[in-house]
């Protein structure tokens, strides 16, 4: 099992950046499919943002491509997810889940969460 801490949530205005950052610890994280999920109050089911596979193969939702950036590193045994022009419905809990290249999407290990706020 890998334990994992989200950070660099925050407050910002429309059209901002903020940079989260998913550090893991207790395994060895490269061999880890990570994805960044977020979770909005009122939906029971938590969204797949952006996901970056062991081998680096990157995955988006439609509603965050060419604004949102997924990296990991190694050497840190971080993923991080660069979010650029953020909307204000880019506001969610956000939260970063690892998980061995062989177990379903969304099972795995699950950090705390970080809350992103969008608003003028």
């Amino acid at each position: 099992q890998v334990h994992l801490v989200e950070s660099g949530g925050g407050l910002v205005q429309p059209g901002g950046s903020l940079r989260l950052s998913c550090l893991a610890s207790g395994s060895v994280f490269s061999a880890y499919d990570v994805a960044w999920y977020r979770q909005t109050p009122g939906k029971r089911r938590r969204e797949l943002v952006a996901s970056i596979t062991s081998g680096g193969t990157t995955n988006y939702a439609n509603s965050v491509k060419d604004r949102f950036t997924i990296s990991r590193d190694g050497g840190k045994n971080t993923v991080d997810l660069q979010m650029n022009s953020l909307r204000p419905e880019d506001t969610a809990v956000y939260y970063c889940n690892a998980r061995r290249p062989t177990s379903p999407p969304g099972t795995g290990s699950w950090g705390q969460g970080t809350q992103v706020t969008v608003s003028s």
